[in-house]
């Protein structure tokens, strides 16, 4: 396991930021009882919390050019047949991974292949859980040609706490599954759009991994 670059100045930051309120804390305070003790171990904690929120565990990612691996860590909220208007203009087939602030919050590539598309949209800060937040929300949509002309198209979804999309995806770029296409700091959702002859694999409810869970075949 190791810490992604994305939190290095955040953890940076929470870190110096806990040793001046502690530091203060020790200057001030004369007589030490067990509530300032209690709230020096809630700051830790709080610190904690945040470092947790950038972890990246080291897996052996799956790799298979008929398969759409997930994108992200949570567990399955949508799987139906929809429009997509954006990118695909066609019906297909969507399914979102909702990202808890407890879940890892780095997005891979579902499937290897060349980016065709890629576009940032500003947007509100909806519950990711909300059924309009695919298309209100803060977001960043990537379409992704495989070598067979497939498209599949990748959603990042900001939510109610994730203020922050980071992007990796670069327009002719080639990439390949199971690499880092960004990261939604602290939680949100991802959409995939998969063509509507894919074979899912996964159910309402389902905890996904990203980089590991077969969603769908091709």
């Amino acid at each position: 396991m190791y810490i992604h670059k994305e939190g290095y100045k955040i953890i940076a930051l929470t870190t110096l930021l806990v040793i001046v309120i502690i530091s203060l804390m020790n200057y001030f305070i004369d007589n030490w009882n067990w509530y300032w003790y209690f709230l020096v171990g809630l700051i830790i904690v709080a610190a904690l919390v945040v470092i947790r929120f950038f972890r990246i565990p080291k897996r052996e990612l799956i790799h298979n050019e008929n398969q759409i691996i997930g994108s992200a860590d949570g567990t399955i909220v949508v799987v139906e047949q929809v429009y997509e208007p954006e990118v695909l203009k066609a019906e297909c087939i969507q399914i979102s991974t909702f990202m808890s602030p407890n879940n890892v919050h780095v997005n891979r590539y579902p499937i290897s292949g060349k980016v065709i598309y890629t576009n940032y949209h500003n947007g509100k800060y909806l519950i990711a859980k909300h059924p309009k937040s695919s298309t209100l929300n803060e977001r960043t949509t990537i379409c992704i040609e495989t070598q067979k002309g497939k498209k599949i198209v990748v959603r990042q979804i900001a939510g109610a706490l994730a203020r922050r999309i980071v992007c990796y995806a670069k327009q002719d770029q080639e990439v390949h599954q199971g690499e880092e296409l960004g990261f939604i700091k602290f939680g949100s959702r991802v959409d995939v759009f998969i063509p509507l002859d894919s074979n899912v694999h996964v159910e309402l409810e389902d905890k996904v991994k990203g980089g590991l869970s077969v969603l769908a075949t091709l």
